[in-house]
């Protein structure tokens, strides 16, 4: 089971982003307050988790959060701010739209800019070990997710429906062949160089 709380504090957030890896979409992430004493047996790390149940958690999160919200910081962002403080950007704009002010952080990973004056600590694994950022994890992943599978359609040529935007063999085929669109991240590394040989 994971943990309840760190701080001590009632008002405790969660933070976790999605799609730092991706080579197309927004890095996007979310913030989340969950109440005293909250508790879910399959409530975990959002990777661990099949899609059916993370869209059941999903549910349950945004039926119970105290307060949730997300952020995204879109590709161009990413080119200009690199991709450590645009996932910054991204994470405060969610802590920016909550409903209720967090008394303190816990987000996950090892490296976060502070946020205002509120105090925070970094979780390694941190969607692992606490429910707060583990329903972070969960409502950024299918978030984004659902963004990245309506893109596809207007995008057909990349796989985005399956890979999220991650650099898969089908996503990196549809960009030699098709090149990039505006949705790819141009600061990346979009083709191997022995693929770029073949455009």
């Amino acid at each position: 089971m994971l943990l309840q709380n760190h701080s001590g504090y009632a008002l405790e957030a969660g933070v976790d982003e999605v799609g730092r890896g991706c080579l197309a979409g927004p890095v996007v992430a979310a913030a989340v307050i969950l109440p005293p004493n909250f508790e879910h047996p399959l409530l975990n790390d959002s990777k661990k988790l099949t899609k059916k149940v993370r869209e059941q958690l999903r549910e349950l999160v945004l039926q119970h959060a105290v307060a949730w919200a997300i952020g995204e910081a879109s590709p161009q962002e990413i080119d200009q701010f690199n991709i450590l403080n645009a996932t910054y950007l991204a994470m405060h704009r969610a802590l920016q739209q909550l409903q209720s002010q967090p008394e303190y952080l816990l987000v996950d990973g090892n490296r976060f800019k502070p946020y205002r004056e509120v105090p925070h600590s970094c979780i390694v694994k941190g969607d692992g070990k606490y429910l707060s950022i583990a329903a972070a994890s969960v409502l950024a992943k299918t978030y984004r997710d659902d963004l990245m599978g309506r893109l596809a359609r207007e995008h057909s040529h990349y796989g985005w429906e399956q890979n999220a935007g991650y650099p898969t063999k089908q996503h990196r085929e549809g960009i030699a062949r098709f090149g990039a669109t505006v949705h790819h991240r141009q600061s990346f590394t979009l083709l191997p160089a022995q693929q770029e040989l073949f455009r």
